[in-house]
């Protein structure tokens, strides 16, 4: 499997600097502390958690579908990260993962079986395992 790469670079002190990443070939964007801490403009790290944790949930829980035979449609996943101080310490305290999913010939329980598994199983999930809550609402469209 290959290698997936960022990179990052910082300028300056944290409470004027100013940061830029890229990452793959089409994602990159700029990171400041407001944007980080304040929720001003510009991007920051939670985002980018949140991005990959949204992305590997779907992929995953349309690959547990698939294999049991229940092709999804689409599978639609927005994920909110919080950050905390702890200790003093910004943390990462929760993730929220709201799922719907479009997938003909199964009902809801078993769409949040499934997506239960997803969200235990997936890469990300289990790299965030460190995170003390991590919470889903899984919806079946058209039920």
């Amino acid at each position: 499997m290959p290698v997936s790469k960022a990179h990052a670079i910082w300028n300056g002190d944290i409470p004027s600097g100013s940061g830029h990443f890229t990452a793959g070939d089409s994602i990159n964007g700029g990171v400041t502390y407001k944007s980080r801490f304040e929720g001003g403009p510009g991007s920051n790290p939670e985002q980018l958690i949140g991005a990959a944790h949204a992305t590997c949930f779907s992929m995953a829980l349309a690959n547990e579908l698939a294999n049991a035979g229940f092709p999804a449609e689409s599978i639609e996943t927005d994920a909110a990260v919080t950050l905390r101080p702890i200790d003093g310490a910004p943390t990462i305290t929760k993730i929220e993962l709201v799922t719907t999913g479009r997938v003909p010939g199964i009902g809801a329980d078993r769409f949040r079986e499934f997506a239960e598994s997803a969200k235990a199983n997936c890469p990300v999930s289990r790299a965030l395992a460190a995170v003390p809550e991590v919470t889903l609402q899984a919806t079946l469209a058209g039920v």
